[in-house]
C-alpha cells in the first residue's frame, strides 16, 4: 500500500523572519510538499520561503481565509490524501506534525485539531483575549452543536476529500471556526491532540492589536450565529411543511 500523500499549507503575511524556521522544522520525509501562500507580504517572506524549499503561491487578496483557499485550489492539482494547515509565525511547533496526522493515518479520525489548551503553552504565547475568545467560541459550539473542541488552533490536519466536501467559504478571521462547525455538521470524526505553543516571531496581526482583536472576535461570533441560524432553519423546515 503506498504511503499517504501529505501536503502542508502555510498562509503567510510578512513572516520573513519566521517562515524559514517553520518550513525547516517540518519533519523530513513526513510530507510530500510544503506550500507557503504569500498573502500580499511586503517583506522577504516569498524569497525566504523559497530558500527553505517550499512551493510559494501568491494571494494578493489579504485575509487568512483567502490564503487558505488559494492553497486548497493548488492542492486540487496535487490530489493529496491529507492536508495540514500551519501558521507561518513559528508559534506552532512543526516538529509535532506527526501527532496530528497519526490519528488519521490509523483510521481513527478524519479531522484533527492541535489544541493549545490541552498542550504546553509558553508564558505569554497566548494573550488573555485570545484565551477568552477561544473558550467562548468553543463553549458556544458545545451548546449549539455538541462539538467537543477546546481550541480554534490553526495547526490542523484533515482528509483532503473531506476538506473539499466542506466547501470552505470564509476569507478572513472566521476560517478556523467555519471548518470546525462544518466538520461537526458533516459528521466527520473530529478529535484534538495536545500541541505546544510559543511566543510568535513578531507581533500578531490578530490579537496583537485592539482593532485586530475586535474584528476577529466579531467575525467569529458572526460565523457562529450564521451557522446556528442555518441549523435551526433546516431543523424547523420539516415541521413547517408538516403543519
Amino acid at each position: 500500500m503506498p504511503a499517504p500523500r501529505i501536503l502542508v499549507i502555510i498562509p503567510a503575511f510578512n513572516e520573513a523572519r519566521a517562515i524559514g524556521h517553520v518550513v525547516g522544522d517540518i519533519p523530513a520525509g513526513l510530507v510530500d510538499e510544503v506550500v507557503v501562500v504569500n498573502n500580499a507580504s511586503t517583506d522577504e517572506t516569498e524569497a525566504n520561503a523559497r530558500a527553505a524549499g517550499a512551493t510559494v503561491l501568491a494571494e494578493p487578496r489579504r485575509g487568512y481565509g483567502w490564503a487558505c483557499l488559494r492553497g486548497i485550489a493548488y492542492a486540487r492539482t496535487r490530489r493529496p490524501d491529507l492536508v495540514v494547515f500551519l501558521d507561518g509565525d513559528y508559534s506552532d511547533h512543526p516538529e509535532e506534525m506527526p501527532r496530528l496526522v497519526e490519528p488519521i493515518l490509523r483510521g481513527e479520525a478524519d479531522f484533527v485539531i492541535g489544541s493549545r489548551m490541552r498542550g504546553r503553552r509558553e508564558r505569554g504565547a497566548m494573550l488573555p483575549q485570545a484565551i477568552l475568545g477561544n473558550r467562548l467560541a468553543c463553549t458556544l459550539m458545545r451548546w449549539i452543536w455538541k462539538a467537543d473542541f477546546t481550541d480554534l488552533g490553526p495547526f490542523r490536519a484533515i482528509r483532503f476529500e473531506d476538506l473539499l466536501a466542506l466547501d470552505m467559504q470564509d476569507t478572513t478571521f472566521g476560517w478556523t471556526i467555519e471548518m470546525q462547525i462544518k466538520a461537526t455538521l458533516a459528521g466527520l470524526r473530529c478529535t484534538e491532540v495536545p500541541v505546544s505553543y510559543r511566543r510568535r516571531v513578531g507581533v500578531s496581526k490578530v490579537t496583537g492589536t485592539v482593532s485586530g482583536t475586535v474584528r476577529a472576535g466579531a467575525k467569529i461570533l458572526w460565523t457562529i450565529a450564521k451557522y446556528a441560524w442555518r441549523t435551526r432553519s433546516s431543523t424547523a423546515a420539516p415541521s413547517r411543511a408538516e403543519g
